[in-house]
């Protein structure tokens, strides 16, 4: 594929969390888990006679993400009916924006590697309803309509990604910031956010487009990875031998893992575009665009930012905590309640072993009994040596289980780490004498052995002496038995 140069643009769909419908009082509820058909009126579900009215809240949520977008927002913008049929589609038509979406114009900058960071251009924000969902079994195509009507966001970007780890990179940072911005919860499992990547390639230094493809309902960033390599490998192949492109609509089979053919790619008069004449004009006044931004939160390229700056933290860390804003919050809640400041440890315990026990649990962060001020307790006695990092995760974990403040534990199990050098002098002395045979071997050269001594005066302490200490009092008493000449 060397010869060429990858095209690719995503379009994102993205359900907006409104307590009711798009263009109905129906409301809005998993479609995962309600009952099917649960949540479905006449309007939703296209029984003839009916109007729709437009979700006042849903238009309000656009906005938000058009201006995090930095998009132009239009004065006026107008819904059209996008005509195909399908069977979980009950009206024979979509109610979308074509010819005037409701913002234009926009970029997303976001973070490729620790290195890098790349600009996309953001085509198009509109608004739209979601489709039902159909459930094939045993031979039968079942639908329920509690998704259709849902408010949806269609984000298109320019084609101005090049490779597949700017690709990930931008749905990423996008899902993050719908996150950032309340209006969407991110969950690609439920189906909440689907991506649709038009991949294309064409000779390198070419300004000219190759025919694109378009892979649909990607819902995993892996399976969205795959699927674009597949699909770059495929098409380098039929290039390379002198065969054209064939412009389609293709799938994902995650268990063969590569693309299969749908359907052949419509373009917009397939569609039959026209204005909806149920709806009138979508006119926004400026000022409510004015008030909407101002109560635009702080956006997560920006905390990322701020966070490296203001503790210090390295951007991998910082990129981790700030990927979820529930996640930088508890950080920076943490922080604040830490005595010794130490964000750098609570960062890494926060990301490695807090992030653990969440998965293995299979616990949301809300859930955890582990508050902020917990963790800084557990962080600062960790950094302060009251107790050592073997002995911290032990603490965490009780504390996951059962909501009792670390230092609460510690006290009541005695779990105060050993630093005093007097104390410790003994215990690396019995040591010793009660393993003669290790001693000769380590002073006649076996010097490895001072690891395997330094194992045994930690489990005489019950795994709660300072580590450091030990390390600096045995190698006094090492010394003065004659040093191992290395050889050993």
């Amino acid at each position: 594929m060397s010869a060429y140069e990858p095209v690719i643009g995503l379009e994102v769909h993205a359900e907006l969390l409104t307590k009711s419908k798009m263009f109905c009082s129906c409301a809005v509820v998993d479609s995962t888990a309600a009952e099917p058909n649960s949540a479905v009126c006449e309007i939703c579900t296209g029984q003839p006679g009916t109007l729709p009215v437009i979700n006042r809240r849903a238009v309000e949520y656009a906005l938000r993400v058009a201006l995090a977008l930095d998009c132009q927002i239009a004065e006026r913008s107008i819904f059209a009916r996008k005509n195909y049929f399908y069977p979980d589609l009950p009206k024979g038509y979509q109610i979308s924006q074509y010819e005037a979406p409701l913002a234009e114009g926009g970029r997303l900058t976001f973070r490729v590697d620790e290195q890098r960071e790349a600009t996309a251009r953001v085509r198009r924000v509109h608004l739209e309803e979601d489709t039902g969902k159909l459930f094939h079994r045993q031979g039968h195509s079942l639908v329920d309509f509690n998704r259709s009507g849902v408010p949806l966001l269609e984000i298109v970007s320019e084609p101005d990604l090049h490779a597949v780890d700017e690709v990930i990179g931008y749905a990423t940072a996008l899902r993050t910031l719908l996150q950032y911005l309340g209006v969407n919860s991110g969950d690609m499992e439920k189906g909440v956010i689907r991506f649709e990547a038009n991949v294309s390639l064409r000779p390198k230094g070419s300004e000219t487009l190759g025919t694109r493809v378009e892979i649909k309902n990607l819902n995993s960033f892996r399976g969205m990875a795959r699927a674009i390599e597949h699909e770059l490998d495929r098409q380098a192949v039929e290039l390379s031998a002198g065969r054209r492109i064939v412009q389609e609509t293709l799938g994902w089979d995650e268990t063969a893992q590569v693309t299969v053919s749908q359907r052949g790619k419509e373009e917009a008069q397939d569609y039959r575009y026209f204005p909806e004449p149920d709806l009138p004009p979508l006119v926004v006044d400026a000022g409510w665009v004015d008030e909407i931004r101002s109560t635009l939160p702080e956006l997560p390229r920006a905390r990322r930012m701020r966070l490296t700056q203001a503790y210090d933290l390295t951007p991998y860390a910082a990129d981790v905590l700030t990927s979820d804003p529930a996640v930088a919050d508890y950080f920076e809640a943490a922080a604040d309640a830490s005595r010794l400041a130490a964000p750098d440890k609570l960062a890494n315990w926060i990301t490695g072993e807090f992030f653990a026990l969440l998965n293995q649990a299979s616990t949301k962060l809300a859930d955890a009994p582990v508050t902020p001020a917990a963790m800084a307790d557990l962080v600062d006695m960790v950094e302060d040596g009251t107790i050592n990092a073997t002995t911290g995760k032990d603490v965490l974990s009780r504390t996951f289980e059962t909501g009792q403040a670390p230092h609460q534990i510690v006290e009541e199990q005695g779990l105060a780490q050993l630093s005093d050098r007097a104390s410790l002098q003994p215990v690396i002395q019995q040591v010793l004498r009660d393993n003669p045979d290790q001693v000769a071997q380590y002073v006649s050269g076996k010097s490895a052995l001072s690891q395997w001594f330094f194992g045994q005066v930690m489990r005489s302490t019950g795994g709660k002496a300072n580590p450091q200490v030990v390390r600096s009092e045995l190698e006094q008493a090492l010394g003065l038995l004659g040093p191992p000449d290395d050889e050993g």
